[in-house]
């Protein structure tokens, strides 16, 4: 009995549209070769919306010429868009960069006036930071100690980020594209206290630090960091 040809592409019909599954085991030529006679069978035979398809490529990495085409066999003459191309494949320098934004740079010491911290990952400030002192970071800031200057979280965009500190009284706060200045607190500073975005208030709001755990889930992954090392 004939063995039964192993299928190198899967389609899979979802509410969202069509979701594309490419074998990462066999050879891109023969799974594109494959591909363009069932994107010709799946074809609509009469005029309706266009088919978002989101293609899942596995273990598998293409280079951009090869997107290029396998973009080309899908939406040539065919009624279907592109969603989205995932690989589960992480490029040496995407991991890398990963891991330089997910990283706790403890620094222990106190920013002066005129003086700017710059750190790419969360901050952790065993120091204070001083009237005119500046601290800025990717991910989250905690400042063990007097925030007294400006300090800016999320510098890249990142409206999840957040400000702790365990006195709390900043010329300046800022969160991703979020400015929030003095007169918003009160005028002596608050202790143990932190600043985040409330999407709802669409601005920088200060509260406890209990309320962390609940609001932000990294909180969880900073702790198995420090645990972890």
């Amino acid at each position: 009995m004939a063995q039964e040809k192993r299928q190198l592409i899967t389609m899979k019909g979802t509410k969202d549209g069509l979701t594309l599954f490419i074998d990462d085991s066999c050879s891109l030529n023969h799974a594109l070769q494959e591909l363009k006679y069932k994107m010709k069978e799946s074809k609509p035979t009469t005029t309706g919306p266009v088919v978002a398809v989101r293609v899942k490529l596995g273990a598998r990495y293409l280079r951009e010429e090869q997107i290029s085409e396998l973009r080309q066999i899908i939406t040539n003459e065919n009624r279907f868009t592109i969603h989205s191309i995932e690989s589960d494949v992480v490029l040496r320098e995407e991991a890398r960069q990963w891991q330089a934004n997910s990283e706790i740079k403890a620094v222990n010491r106190i920013v002066r006036s005129g003086q700017v911290l710059h750190v790419t990952g969360d901050l952790l400030l065993i120091g204070d930071v001083n009237p005119g002192g500046k601290v800025m970071a990717t991910g989250n800031i905690y400042i063990m100690g007097n925030l007294r200057g400006i300090a800016h979280a999320g510098i890249d965009g990142d409206t999840q980020a957040f400000i702790a500190a365990s006195y709390m009284n900043p010329s300046q706060l800022r969160i991703a594209h979020y400015i929030s200045r003095a007169p918003d607190y009160e005028s002596d500073g608050v202790y143990m206290e932190c600043g985040l975005v409330d999407e709802e208030q669409d601005k920088i709001i200060i509260d406890r630090l209990q309320v962390l755990p609940q609001k932000r889930k990294e909180m969880n992954r900073f702790e198995r960091r420090m645990q972890n090392g």
